[in-house]
């Protein structure tokens, strides 16, 4: 049975695990974030140009989840997502920072539980490195008073636009990193840094049960990275691509450039798992791996990468180029390796699923339904009825909505809808709302009833603010 017919829309979500299971122990978990990577970006999805062997290895020994989404299109209100258990027709979140109706930046409300703040119950150490973003105005949002005991990386959007950072901050600390230079490139390349902290948070806390956020900036634009993680892509005669520095410094040769950056972030991946295999915690960790949303990077009239894989469009798109992503949960105690799961899920169902892990009973409403059971194998996996979601940047609003095999697509300016049936043609190119019009009408019925209002994200066209 649906779950949306034994509870409201907003249901409490009730977990049974015993905290006082001695014989279970609770696991770590490292949840591993890339920024902007495409479905096919990595090699367990069919990727043949960039090395992703540690990414691949994790896919091989664990479950891939075939049917993840992430919770936007863009990186703040997709992360927004994963944090609160909302999605973006409930969440304070809808877009990115300067979308809102005001202009302003709109943070999440610090009175939500973060997942944070979820595993604190039972006394997780938590730590998150990298990219925040959830923090625009510097206020109760930020990481430490949001159920992290550690947090060094970007709490702000804009700053993790550059992997050389002039300054970065450290729990309540604008620390400022003189030896670098991010209009020259040069000093400490963010994604070493991030991978460093990460190694010293494993190494602080292997007495105790600990939560890793690790959100890298890898590989959003700006392409950039030290010369000797292109050597094993400079020889390959690739076509040139050549990119234009501005906002983003990127290096010259994109093609190369951004195959490095994303073998960087795997051979990083290796070196924690390798860390956790030193400390006797490899076993008893969950690693699980995602992308914040789709690729920016390969174009999609002349693709490279094909880093979309076989879905449509890219990041600021609904189509699942934009939002479907490459996902893994590596356990080895308790997952068996090469299984692949077919169970329809999102990123505000991870709050939910870690939550039972830990044996958290969740006291506030959430979009989310745990996947635990299809991670144990064990008990019986509630669904969902839809999956939604909204967009307010460039030709948005757009609104989305999938429910079993259906997928509709809804420009709000013009009053287009489109519908898909994403198990025959995952590809969404072909539109069949004419031969469906009763499945159309169910859609936009429940298409209606998805979302509650936003003053600061109407569901009204706005021009570009950073065109202003």
């Amino acid at each position: 049975m649906k779950l949306s017919k034994l509870m409201n829309l907003f249901a409490v979500v009730t977990v049974l695990v015993s905290c006082d299971d001695h014989t279970n122990p609770k696991p770590n978990i490292i949840l591993i974030m890339a920024d902007d990577l495409g479905w096919g970006d990595v090699g367990f999805n069919g990727q043949t140009k960039i090395r992703t062997p540690n990414i691949d290895f994790l896919a091989r020994e664990g479950m891939i989840f075939n049917r993840m989404y992430a919770g936007s299109t863009v990186c703040g209100p997709s992360r927004a997502s994963l944090i609160t258990g909302l999605h973006t027709g409930h969440s304070e979140v809808r877009g990115n920072p300067r979308w809102s109706s005001s202009g302003k930046p709109v943070d999440f409300d610090p009175n939500h539980n973060t997942i944070a703040e979820v595993l604190k119950k039972v006394d997780y150490r938590t730590g998150m490195i990298g990219k925040w973003g959830l923090a625009e105005n510097l206020g109760e949002t930020v990481p430490n008073k949001q159920g992290f005991d550690y947090f060094y990386g970007f709490n702000k959007h804009l700053p993790a636009h550059h992997y050389y950072p002039e300054q970065i901050w450290e729990n309540d600390s604008l620390l400022t990193l003189s030896q670098n230079n991010a209009q020259e490139k040069q000093g400490n390349h963010v994604q070493e840094l991030f991978t460093q902290k990460a190694l010293d948070f494993l190494d602080r806390n292997d007495e105790q049960t600990f939560f890793l956020y690790l959100a890298y900036t890898t590989p959003h634009f700006e392409l950039t990275i030290p010369k000797e993680h292109k050597k094993q892509y400079d020889s390959l005669n690739w076509p040139l691509r050549e990119m234009t520095p501005g906002h983003y410094r990127h290096d010259k040769n994109g093609h190369v450039t951004y195959a490095a950056m994303v073998s960087k972030m795997d051979a990083d991946i290796g070196r924690l798992v390798q860390k956790l295999k030193e400390s006797g915690e490899y076993d008893n960790t969950l690693i699980i791996f995602t992308s914040d949303n789709g690729h920016e990077y390969d174009r999609l009239d002349d693709e490279f990468f094909d880093s979309n894989g076989p879905y449509r469009g890219m990041k600021r798109d609904l189509y699942d180029g934009g939002i479907h992503m490459p996902f893994i949960a590596h356990w080895p105690s308790k997952i068996s390796g090469g299984q692949t799961t077919h169970h329809l899920s999102a990123f505000w169902d991870i709050k939910a699923t870690l939550g039972e892990l830990a044996g958290v009973k969740l006291m506030e409403p959430t979009d989310g339904i745990s996947f635990l059971p299809t991670l144990l194998g064990e008990g019986i996996q509630a669904e969902h009825d839809y999956l939604y979601w909204e967009f307010n940047e460039g030709q948005g609003p757009i609104q989305a909505l999938l429910q079993d095999e259906w997928k509709l697509v809804h420009y709000v300016e013009s009053s287009k809808y489109e519908l898909y049936n994403v198990k025959e043609g995952p590809s969404e190119s072909q539109e069949v709302h004419q031969k469906f019009p009763d499945e159309l009408q169910k859609l936009k019925g429940v298409l209606s009833t998805a979302r509650t209002d936003s003053k600061q994200f109407p569901l009204t066209r706005r021009p570009n603010p950073w065109e202003k």
